[in-house]
């Protein structure tokens, strides 16, 4: 336990100051995270949606979401055939974490398969199945989310020949069982996130400085460029190419800046711009996505101008508006509609399109919003709110600038935390806009 508590301080102090610990503590780390979250989140999850046994099947390469997440950090991909089987025992609530395998998956997932008496690796499954006489059988597949319909044709074929007698009719799709395992944080990843979301805040910040960019000079593919080489070098990874967009006064050069489905792919950065990023790092299998605004200062301005600090101000009063609509059991469709509905009443012009994120950028539970589906989106928006959750609350305000005679997004994303306290920001939001100028080149 000593060991272990040494190694979340070594990881935790390595992330405040955006460092990274060596692989080896990384693997350690995840290790650990993984065997608690087996022990301590997936029984409960298991009785709340009535699942006596979990099967997840996948082959090498062709990983489901949901496996992928509990192989240990040394396997970087299944191996053949993994058939991963949590049986949920009703009598005691504990369950058994097996694999029908040769060899034990970590350390925390055993081995149940012998090779001597069931040559076929489906026969042992199927004498599994026998012996624990699960009431119903989980399995990955689902209409709505794609991280948990995970389970291939061949292998679906494979697993229902396996089914003993009378067993085929007990198979039900596991996808809330799936999504509430993949979107649920532990308190261990809980303590861990904020300083992730630290991290890509300051890496934005490097970027939006005078010491990255040279205005008439540097491209938005430039800085998209210099972010990812950035996030790199500093020992993250990023699940997206991260990307940097430009809104101006003079509409004919920025024609395309306020359109989601066709954005400039290049763009000089000159004084005068409103620039916006869009970054996600990853570490520890968790995952950030955060967008910020700068303004690059015209030639003897001193400060963001007023009306650009008011539209922030905008982006911000929406946010909250959001975030206070969350409620546990809403579904994502009842926030969306319901923020749409008061955002609106305060003369607030909203797109909102907030998704959880955690193992995934894009990560499983309720969708509140896409940026073309302000109406609600059918199966992932019906998907309810739980506790212990996190979100990307993604949005954007539109406000018109007297200056530009002209309308413009501020578009916001800020990472943060759903409890039984209500909702906080993992690292704090952006409240003031970043000003690019000669005084910020450190």
């Amino acid at each position: 336990m000593k060991k272990i508590l040494a190694l979340l301080l070594l990881c935790t102090a390595a992330l405040a100051h955006a460092q990274v610990v060596p692989l080896r503590e990384q693997a350690r780390m995840i290790d650990t995270i993984l065997a608690e979250r087996l022990d301590q989140l997936l029984p409960d999850q298991m009785k709340s949606t009535g699942i006596d046994m979990w099967i997840l099947v996948s082959r090498e390469y062709n990983e489901s979401p949901v496996l992928k997440t509990m192989l240990p950090a040394d396997w970087l991909n299944a191996r053949r055939t993994t058939i991963l089987v949590f049986y949920r025992a009703p009598a005691t609530g504990k369950v058994e974490k097996l694999a029908i395998a040769r060899y034990n998956v970590g350390t925390t997932i055993k081995a149940a398969w012998d090779t001597a008496k069931y040559p076929n690796q489906w026969d042992a499954l199927t004498a599994l199945i026998k012996e624990r006489k699960p009431r119903t059988i989980g399995i990955d597949t689902s209409e709505h989310f794609a991280h948990a319909d995970g389970l291939d044709h061949t292998n679906y074929l494979q697993l229902m020949r396996a089914m003993p007698p009378g067993y085929a009719k007990r198979v039900v799709a596991a996808d809330t069982l799936a999504v509430m395992w993949l979107e649920s944080r532990s308190a261990r990843e809980l303590s861990l996130y904020p300083q992730l979301v630290a991290a890509t805040h300051k890496i934005i910040a490097e970027g939006f400085s005078a010491r990255t960019i040279v205005p008439g000079t540097t491209t938005t593919e430039d800085l998209e460029w210099w972010f990812r080489q950035r996030i790199r070098d500093s020992g993250y990874d990023t699940w997206f190419h991260p990307s940097v967009a430009i809104q101006r006064k003079d509409a004919q050069a920025n024609g395309k800046s306020n359109d989601f489905s066709s954005r400039e792919a290049s763009n000089v950065i000159i004084p005068g711009d409103l620039l916006h990023v869009d970054i996600g790092i990853t570490y520890l299998r968790l995952n950030t996505d955060v967008q910020q605004h700068a303004y690059m200062l015209l030639p003897g301005e001193t400060q963001i101008p007023a009306s650009l600090k008011a539209a922030l101000g905008q982006g911000n009063r929406l946010q909250d508006v959001l975030t206070g609509q969350f409620r546990q059991g809403r579904t994502g469709n009842q926030i969306l509609a319901a923020a749409l509905a008061q955002a609106k009443s305060e003369g607030i012009v909203p797109t909102i399109y907030t998704h959880p994120i955690g193992y995934h950028g894009h990560a499983a539970g309720p969708t509140i919003g896409l940026w073309d589906m302000q109406g609600g989106v059918p199966g992932s928006g019906d998907f309810p709110m739980h506790y212990r959750t996190a979100y990307s609350i993604e949005l954007n305000a539109e406000t018109y600038i007297p200056e530009w005679n002209k309308k413009v997004r501020i578009m916001l994303e800020e990472d943060g935390y759903f409890d039984e306290s209500g909702f906080r920001y993992l690292d704090g939001r952006q409240t003031q806009m970043i000003a690019v100028g000669r005084d910020n080149a450190n």
